[in-house]
């Protein structure tokens, strides 16, 4: 971030809603008070709804549904270099099987995860409510950011912009 950047307070669910349906990947991570990074993996958010909780699909007899359960804190975090998008939730998690749920939140990229598709009975999902979320998101695109950059350097000034704040949900 360059000297124009601006620490803010964005209100609502639209950034939240931008950054998640633009990097869609992030480490999702459970047992916040003990984990050694052993419990954060890689998971696809499916979506954000109108109050901003995240969707994912989930086996219903893994892991971390397990770590859910016995403590519901968890922390996300998006990110996407090439954009300079960056993003990390705290919140709570948890799980539900609800099969109509289930049917309006399905898309054909989930199928890989489960043989039976929509009815196969180890589908769980995982909704993370958040508590707070900040975000950090430079202007322009990588290749423009890393001219940005050298010219940076031969003139002296910091010509990258961007900016960076807490999302208030």
């Amino acid at each position: 971030m360059s000297d124009n950047e601006t620490k803010h307070t964005i209100e609502g669910v639209d950034k939240l809603k931008e950054l998640v349906e633009a990097i869609r990947i992030c480490l999702f991570s459970t047992k916040l008070k003990t984990q050694d990074g052993a419990t954060t993996r890689p998971m696809s958010a499916v979506k954000v709804c109108d109050k901003g909780n995240i969707y994912f699909f989930n086996q219903k007899d893994s892991d971390k549904n397990k770590e859910i359960e016995e403590d519901p804190k968890v922390q996300l975090f998006f990110s996407h270099p090439a954009k300079g998008s960056y993003l990390v939730v705290n919140g709570t998690a948890s799980i539900t099987t609800d099969r109509k749920k289930i049917e309006e939140l399905w898309n054909p990229a989930v199928e890989i995860w489960f043989e039976k598709g929509k009815d196969d009975p180890n589908i769980s999902i995982i909704k993370v409510t958040p508590s707070s979320a900040y975000f950090w998101d430079t202007d322009g695109n990588q290749m423009i950011n890393i001219l940005k950059m050298a010219a940076s350097f031969v003139t002296g000034t910091n010509l990258v912009s961007g900016s960076e704040g807490e999302i208030v949900i």
